[in-house]
């Protein structure tokens, strides 16, 4: 995962935690993804969450995994421009 899209993902939690008063911290309880993996990827120390992460994530913000995926600046990310060593 490039550094760019997985920016838009960080976005989008602390978006979505903003919006509904919780910290990294609470986020991780309700989730059950342990507090220094979350860290880790808030703070751009990793780029690439796995797909039971984001699963987790998603069902911690009462979302599907699909629901958490589908918005507008992520829709809109484009690989074309993007080398496949970043991947």
């Amino acid at each position: 995962m490039n550094k760019i899209y997985s920016q838009i993902l960080v976005d989008r939690i602390l978006l979505l935690c903003r919006q509904r008063g919780i910290s990294i911290y609470q986020l991780s309880l309700m989730s059950g993804v342990s507090h220094s993996t979350l860290d880790n990827f808030v703070n751009r120390k990793t780029f690439n969450p796995r797909i039971r992460t984001l699963h987790k994530i998603a069902i911690a913000f009462g979302m599907t995994l699909a629901e958490f995926l589908d918005f507008p600046e992520l829709n809109s990310h484009s690989f074309d421009d993007e080398r496949e060593d970043e991947d």
